[in-house]
């Protein structure tokens, strides 16, 4: 069975997680600059049969755009263009940073860890990546 990729994109830094080939596990895969991400998706696309892409939509509480949604919907744009073929199905992102960082502190890990914001952005598409599959 193939995976599906979670992208927590940001104008820095892009979280991406995956699902096991089974779709029941999401695990953190890396954190790579926003500037990378194509290139290292064609790479991951040719060694991993992915099935979809789950994107992190901004929304402020009140379902409002937030400052990053514009680079979202860019993003998105840049997606459809060099993977046409591909499905992508935006998600709820609200609060996923702030959950990635609650079980960095709930797990244990060191003060200068849980500073690590590249972990923090894929551990949030881990977060929204396991919801998603709660759903499914």
């Amino acid at each position: 069975m193939p995976r599906v990729l979670a992208i927590d994109y940001g104008g820095k830094r892009t979280g991406i997680a995956v699902t096991d080939p089974f779709q029941i596990i999401a695990s953190g895969l890396t954190t790579v600059p926003s500037r990378e991400l194509i290139p290292f998706l064609k790479k991951y696309f040719e060694l991993e049969e992915v099935e979809r892409i789950i994107i992190g939509e901004p929304k402020n509480w009140d379902d409002t755009d937030t400052h990053a949604t514009p680079l979202v919907e860019a993003c998105i744009k840049d997606l459809k263009k060099n993977f046409p073929q591909m499905p992508i199905t935006k998600v709820d992102e609200r609060y996923t940073s702030k959950m990635a960082k609650q079980s960095m502190l709930e797990s244990g890990m060191k003060k200068k860890d849980r500073r690590n914001k590249a972990l923090v952005d894929e551990i949030a598409a881990t977060i929204m990546l396991q919801e998603w599959l709660g759903r499914a």
